[in-house]
C-alpha cells in the first residue's frame, strides 16, 4: 500500500535522508522547507502522515499543527523537535500532535514510529469497518461512531484528533477497565517507551476538556490514583 507523507523540515539534508528511507516503505513523499509552504501543502493535498519540525522559518511547527487541527485536518502528525524541554513536548501534544521525536534521533527509531502509526491507522480502519452501531452512553448523552469517527456530546459534535478519538474509543470499548499509561501507550501508540507516559496525560486532559461537564472534576475519564485511568459510563452527564 502506498502512503502519502509530507515532511516539513528546514534542514534539507535531513529531510532528503528521511525521504529516501520513507520511500523504502513504499511512501510517496513531498518536502517543504518552510512553515508557510508546509501549511499550504498540508491543506491542499491529502496525506497519511505529516512529519513536522517545530523550528521552522516563517510559521513554526506548533502553529502549523494548531491551524490544521482548528480546520479539522486530522492527519497524524509526528513532531520533530530539537527542543528537549518537557514543556515544549507537552505543547506539541496539546496542539494536536500525535507523537514526537527529539533530535538527534536515529532513522531506525523514526521508521519504527512511522510503522507504528501506520499499523494503528490500519487496525482502527479495520475495526471501523466491522464496527457495530455507534456506542451510546447516558441515554445518548455521549455518542461515539467508530465508522465515521465522530463524537457527539449532548447532541453537539465534538472534533477530536486521531489519537484523541482512538483513546476515547479504546476506553469506551472497555468500560470500567483500569489502564496504566504504559498499557495505553502500547494500545494506542503501538509501542511502550519509558519517559513518554506524559503523552497519555496530555491526551486525557484534552479529552476531558472536550467531553466532560467539568474537566476539573471528570466523571467519564476517571483517574485511578497510583494505577492509571478508566472509563466510567455511569458518569456520563445527563
Amino acid at each position: 500500500m502506498t502512503r502519502n507523507v509530507l515532511i516539513v523540515e528546514d534542514e534539507q539534508e535531513l529531510a532528503k535522508i528521511l525521504k529516501r528511507h520513507l520511500e523504502d516503505l513504499s511512501c510517496t513523499v513531498q518536502l517543504a522547507f518552510a512553515g508557510d509552504v508546509g501549511l499550504r501543502v498540508a491543506e491542499s493535498s491529502s496525506f497519511d502522515l505529516i512529519l513536522l519540525d517545530i523550528m521552522l522559518p516563517g510559521l513554526d511547527g506548533l502553529e502549523i499543527c494548531r491551524r490544521l487541527r482548528a480546520r479539522r485536518v486530522y492527519t497524524p502528525v509526528l513532531m520533530l523537535t530539537a527542543r528537549a524541554s518537557e514543556v515544549d513536548k507537552i505543547l506539541g501534544l496539546e496542539m494536536g500532535a500525535d507523537d514526537y521525536l527529539t533530535k538527534p534521533f536515529s532513522v531506525n527509531e523514526l521508521i519504527a514510529r512511522v510503522k507504528a502509526i501506520f499499523r494503528r491507522v490500519d487496525a482502527l480502519s479495520e475495526q471501523a469497518r466491522d464496527a457495530p452501531q455507534p456506542l451510546r452512553f447516558g441515554e445518548g448523552a455521549l455518542s461515539i461512531d467508530p465508522r465515521s469517527r465522530e463524537v457527539q456530546v449532548r447532541g453537539q459534535p465534538v472534533p477530536l484528533t486521531h489519537k484523541e478519538f482512538d483513546l476515547l474509543l479504546h476506553f469506551a470499548q472497555n468500560p470500567g477497565r483500569v489502564y496504566s499509561r504504559a498499557q495505553l501507550l502500547d494500545a494506542i501508540w503501538g509501542y511502550s517507551h519509558e519517559g513518554y507516559e506524559h503523552a497519555i496525560s496530555c491526551h486525557i486532559n484534552r479529552l476531558r476538556a472536550k467531553i466532560e461537564r467539568d474537566s476539573a472534576k471528570p466523571e467519564l475519564l476517571q483517574t485511578v490514583w497510583g494505577v492509571g485511568y478508566k472509563f466510567a459510563p455511569e458518569g456520563t452527564p445527563p
